[in-house]
């Protein structure tokens, strides 16, 4: 999602032209009907700002319409967290275009909203929603333990299950923290998220 901001004019040229000769979009990243399958789906606020968390009342609100909008519209919500300026779900999906599309109408109500609240109209509030689909068990259980450890990793808090905006204690709950940390152990996060997550300040 941040390669761009790397690239010399001349690549991201290139990389345009690549685009437009392959039909793609331009500036956001294809997305692709897989069928039933079972996707790992983030989205940032733009330049990573702390738009969604700008207060405790609009975080806690937009982490349960996102949720709703997850559980209606997929088969299963199988991991998630909503962090100040983005967020991770692990779902199984039947129809990942029309998850996709619901979820960008939300972004469009959301950025409305938010834009209204804040004095801002104009400004940009989103980035394009990225989907992965998840190709293999280790890729599965590796992407389950990404997102748990999400604000534990960007230094929100301490441990999984201190994060109220997330399912992380629910797992905890269901599976217990000794087998937590034995799946942890078995499927490492080390360099999970890279091409994504911003340089650190």
């Amino acid at each position: 999602m941040y390669n761009w901001r790397k690239m010399t004019a001349e690549q991201k040229a290139n990389l345009l032209s690549l685009r437009k000769s392959q039909n793609l979009p331009w500036h956001s990243p294809p997305h692709k009907d897989g069928g039933s399958s079972r996707f790992h789906i983030t989205a940032s606020c733009f330049e990573h700002k702390n738009l969604i968390g700008e207060n405790p009342q609009r975080i806690d609100i937009f982490a349960t319409t996102l949720v709703e909008l997850f559980l209606t519209g997929s088969n299963d919500l199988i991991a998630w967290c909503v962090l100040p300026n983005h967020y991770h779900m692990l779902v199984k999906t039947d129809n990942i275009l029309l998850l996709l599309k619901n979820l960008g109408r939300l972004h469009g109500k959301t950025s409305f909203l938010w834009n209204g609240e804040d004095n801002q109209r104009g400004r940009k509030v989103w980035c394009n929603s990225l989907e992965t689909a998840i190709k293999s068990t280790s890729h599965y259980y590796s992407t389950i333990n990404y997102i748990h450890n999400n604000p534990t990793h960007h230094g929100y808090v301490k441990r999984w299950d201190e994060w109220p905006f997330g399912n992380a204690k629910d797992y905890l709950d269901a599976i217990g923290i000794d087998k937590a940390a034995e799946m942890f152990k078995q499927y490492p996060i080390s360099g999970y998220g890279e091409d994504w997550d911003p340089p650190k300040m």
